[in-house]
């Protein structure tokens, strides 16, 4: 398999695998040309589909985490007949020689606790691949961390991550525009509450320091009821009704 960088010279003539077409690919897009300046990494399969890395230095990731001199992966994403040939071991090697280069001091992600959770990476993988938990979200997400150096720091949540809660009754959502998906299905969600009188607040998050103070540990996608988190899988109207309870 060859792979291929997206720069600020090809970003706007290559695809970048997990987004759809249309607006939701420009505003994927868009988001990757600011991230760019920033250290961002968008390494994929130079055949077309869902075979990529996305990483950046964690000092700039848009999540509440202290990993100063790290590499946070934004996402790590093989799937369809792109799985079982290696491929997410190519992306991961790369990500972690290149971090090596920087002389960062490792590399992090977010993984959950138990079964593989959606929009999450696997934690048998990384575990396969030498990293360890970090820390631990009350809400069973994981960082999980590959120090270079046996004394390195080791990563962690801040606080508003470590206990995600809110104060807002009802639903409460927070997103970014890092995953071309929420472009979609958050208004999709936001008309089928209206439409059947259910309380949801949306909060889009459209810069790094309100992402780094957002209280879960992901912000591509965290949905709250009464204060609590429930999940970071970006639901479909559909599934957003049943979890509110409405028979449909």
């Amino acid at each position: 398999m060859n792979y291929i960088q997206i720069t600020k010279e090809n970003i706007d003539t290559e695809h970048i695998c997990c987004a759809m077409s249309g607006k939701q690919s420009l505003t994927k897009k868009e988001w990757l040309k600011q991230r760019l300046d920033e250290g961002l990494v968008f390494y994929r399969s130079e055949e077309r589909g869902k075979c990529f890395i996305e990483y950046i230095p964690a000092e700039n990731a848009w999540v509440p985490i202290k990993a100063e001199d790290y590499i946070y992966i934004n996402c790590l994403w093989v799937s369809g007949s792109f799985k079982c040939h290696g491929y997410s071991n190519d992306l991961l090697n790369e990500c972690i020689r290149d971090a090596r280069n920087k002389c960062k001091k490792g590399v992090c992600i977010l993984s959950a606790e138990g079964r593989k959770r959606e929009f999450l990476a696997d934690t048998k993988f990384l575990a396969h691949k030498g990293f360890a938990v970090a820390d631990v979200s009350e809400c069973g997400i994981n960082l999980m961390y590959l120090p270079f150096e046996p004394n390195a720091a080791i990563p962690c949540f801040k606080e508003c991550a470590k206990h995600p809660k809110t104060e807002e009754k009802g639903f409460m959502l927070y997103y970014t525009d890092q995953c071309p998906f929420t472009y979609y299905w958050v208004p999709r969600v936001q008309t089928a509450a209206n439409e059947h009188g259910i309380p949801l607040k949306v909060i889009h998050i459209t810069s790094r320091e309100k992402a780094q103070n957002v209280p879960a540990p992901v912000t591509t996608y965290a949905l709250f009821r009464d204060g609590e988190f429930v999940t970071q899988a970006i639901q479909s109207d559909k599934k957003f009704l049943q979890l509110a309870g409405v028979k449909i």
